[in-house]
């Protein structure tokens, strides 16, 4: 019997608190939210990874937005559009960083965050 080649024995885990907080850090700099905001959890796809995520998004004054309504699409359209776009990246962003297989990511919007000047991610 031989022994197994160096550096293949033996096996690498990564841990739910730490794929926990790749998915928090890559989703607030998707959405420009504090990390602390985001909540993240996981669940088995039939073999991969579901990624859950909940956090608020930020969105220019109410007030401005009916004063300008082009401050809209400044930020990267409706919640909703903005919302949809960011599930691949989160997706494509979490797996590349941590080399695990994602079947989808759902994400809850649970509040809005207003931006003074009417700026926001």
């Amino acid at each position: 019997m031989s022994a197994a080649p160096p550096g293949l024995a033996g096996h690498n885990r990564i841990s739910t608190q730490a794929l926990t907080s790749t998915a928090r850090a890559v989703a607030a700099d998707v959405f420009g939210v504090p990390a602390q905001q985001i909540r993240a959890s996981w669940s088995d796809d039939q073999g991969l990874l579901a990624l859950r995520l909940a956090l608020p998004i930020g969105v220019p004054s109410l007030t401005r937005t009916l004063q300008d309504p082009s401050l809209v699409t400044g930020v990267g359209g409706s919640i909703w559009d903005r919302t949809h776009a960011a599930k691949a990246l989160v997706l494509q962003q979490v797996a590349q960083l941590s080399g695990s297989r994602l079947s989808r990511v759902d994400i809850r919007i649970t509040g809005i965050m207003a931006a003074e000047g009417g700026r926001a991610r």
